[in-house]
């Protein structure tokens, strides 16, 4: 998710000095109000705002339903601008009073909430609210109070009936996150009301059913035929009425089961989200692991095993078969590193030749409503750029307004391997939900890929790609991505059946672990540099690390174990992030697309033949 820091008009601290007045008086405060510039997340707007205007330009008529309407009570000048400037600025209406009659009248009118100065609206307050609250249309409105610091003059707030209180030490920021709060714990009482009414209703037409079948009988004595015929009637009446009763409970309870399904896949997506404290730890330890991955920390890696075998053997002493073993062990390894640092100059050569035409795809998934095909979004961030969480302790979503977009970032590889930026990769990473999503369901949601950017090695720019075409097969696709004037070589490809065969030397190139590999490359003081001015936004973050040349792909090699009619098995060494990754053989051409690993480095690993993506190249579309 994206966030980009704006000004707001102005940071308000209001701090009030209480007079030698009773603990429970609210109308002695002296009010000094300070105004900074303040800097404000641009997602972090008001979310969700649906309503707006209880007056059209002083012409009367209807409610402009897009915006919330809030209004002021306080009689200080300076206050009631400040106020009214920066919930302009955030795309509230606002209607700001300083005589209690006026403010009354404004909410009485439908206004969405009312914001109170204690602090100088003194004794009348009581009265007031008594007096809003006798009117059905206000009676339900939140009310929050502006009081001084002393616990008691808190106190007298919320037993005044007020819905939050706010401290003089507030910001502009809080006071925009308590009142979006305030809204929405309204909307959703709005809502609760509206199913009790019609349960209510339901109800009401089962006992005049019930009733009119108490009359039918009375009436059997005198004209059964009639009677009969109107039993009929009322029963086929009462049993509409329990079909309606019972469909609505299912509905109740079924949104519910979705509302709480929904939570928990968010919270799920909220805890996988990575905080800048742990891309930095993270990068620390990629850097040994990812060490031992590239083609010279596999060479040293052997050669510290044959060692080590070496010295076990005198140990054995007289345990032959244990001997045995060892004597094994340490001819297989020894094979091993010859192989390896006999392929060394074709390594070389591929990494010379392929490398530029290897990218690192960064796919943004986000969910979008079934019904209405909005995209699932956030309701706000606080001011550290997290979101903002529910009374429960849950990241706060909705489907209005513009917040950024609840979303998964996933990290893969592809490969140039046809004319007008047609690259290769894996079904699983064109399309996330087909295997890559796991046990992320967002119950009345469909996942979409929002976003495809792709990052070629030397270049500072993301490409946008799209999605081509999709193998009903085999784990392969293919994307189109706009090169614009780059032009990296086609990888040559060996579609043949006997491409691949056991035993033979492989190469593999691709972006294992993904973003935590890249950040590997750069030093820490780098990696914590660029997280913090990111803000934690994964794109952000991938653009500062190609202005800085750190996207290359991971180069490993290892040997074919075994070839199936669509697999191919072998021992390069790779895990997630390398999906989609081209297995070359020493001629520098590809023979397979990496589509399955173990996780951490572990083999075996698995690829498809590449013959099985020529069908893909030459149906897509231009």
């Amino acid at each position: 998710m994206k966030t980009e820091s704006v000004k707001a008009n102005a940071d308000i601290e209001i701090s009030a000095k209480d007079s030698n007045q009773s603990d429970l008086a609210l109308d002695s405060l002296a009010v000094d109000i300070a105004v900074h510039d303040v800097e404000r997340r641009g997602s972090a707007k008001p979310y969700g705002i649906c309503r707006e205007n209880l007056r059209s330009s002083g012409q009367g008529g209807g409610r402009d339903e897009l915006r919330h309407e809030l209004v002021i009570l306080s009689k200080d000048p300076g206050i009631r601008e400040v106020l009214t400037r920066m919930f302009e600025t955030a795309d509230y209406a606002v209607l700001a009073f300083d005589r209690s009659a006026e403010a009354i009248e404004a909410v009485r009118s439908r206004a969405d909430l009312l914001l109170l100065d204690t602090t100088a609206n003194g004794t009348a307050i009581p009265e007031m609210l008594a007096s809003m609250r006798n009117v059905p249309a206000a009676e339900r409105i939140p009310i929050i109070f502006l009081v001084g610091e002393r616990g008691a003059e808190r106190a007298a707030a919320l037993n005044l009936g007020a819905d939050d209180v706010i401290l003089p030490s507030w910001d502009g920021v809080e006071l925009l996150a308590r009142v979006r709060a305030q809204l929405l714990k309204q909307r959703a009482e709005q809502r609760l009301r509206e199913r009790v009414r019609v349960a209510e209703e339901g109800q009401e037409i089962a006992r005049t059913a019930f009733e009119t079948l108490a009359v039918t009988e009375k009436m059997t004595s005198d004209a059964y035929p009639l009677a009969r015929q109107l039993k009929l009637g009322v029963a086929a009446v009462f049993a509409a009425v329990i079909v309606m009763i019972g469909a609505y409970f299912l509905f109740v309870r079924s949104a519910r089961h979705q509302t709480r399904n929904l939570h928990s896949a968010i919270a799920q997506l909220a805890g996988d989200a990575q905080g800048r404290h742990d891309l930095v730890n993270r990068a620390r330890e990629l850097h040994q692991k990812q060490g031992a991955a590239l083609v010279a920390g596999q060479i040293a890696e052997l050669q510290m095993q044959a060692i080590n075998l070496k010295s076990m053997i005198p140990v054995a002493e007289r345990d032959s078969t244990e001997i045995a073993i060892l004597q094994k062990q340490l001819a297989s390894t020894n094979a091993r590193l010859k192989r390896i640092e006999d392929n060394a100059n074709a390594v070389e050569h591929v990494i010379a030749n392929a490398e530029r035409s290897v990218c690192l795809l960064h796919v943004s998934v986000g969910f979008r409503e079934t019904e209405s095909g909005r995209w699932l979004r956030y309701a706000g961030l606080d001011p550290q750029g997290e979101p903002i969480l529910d009374n429960d302790g849950l990241p706060s979503v909705t489907v209005e307004g513009n917040g950024p977009q609840v979303q998964i970032d996933i990290f893969a590889t592809g490969f140039l391997a046809g004319p007008q930026g047609r690259v290769v990769t894996n079904r699983h990473v064109a399309e996330p939900w087909w295997d890559q999503l796991g046990s992320v369901r967002l119950e009345g949601f469909q996942p979409d890929v929002s976003a495809i950017h792709a990052y070629f090695p030397g270049d500072p720019r993301a490409f946008h790609a799209q999605v081509l075409d999709t193998s009903k097969d085999v784990d392969l696709a293919t994307v189109r991505v706009d090169l614009q004037d780059l032009k990296p070589p086609v990888l040559a490809i060996d579609s043949s059946n006997g491409a691949a065969a056991p035993g033979e030397p492989v190469i593999l190139m691709g972006y294992a672990t993904g973003l935590d590999a890249v950040l590997a490359r750069a030093d820490e003081a780098s990696v914590q540099e660029i997280a913090e001015a990111s803000g934690g936004d994964v794109s952000r973050m991938l653009d500062e690390l190609a202005r800085r040349n750190l996207i290359r792909p991971i180069v490993t090699q290892g040997h074919i174990e075994d070839v199936l009619p669509d697999k191919i098995l072998f021992d390069a060494q790779t895990t997630s992030g390398g999906s989609g990754g081209p297995l070359f053989n020493q001629e520098g051409k590809v023979i397979g697309v990496t589509y399955a690993v173990l996780r951490g480095f572990a083999g075996p690993s698995f690829g498809i033949p590449i013959r099985f993506s020529q069908l893909l190249l030459s149906n897509s579309r231009p």
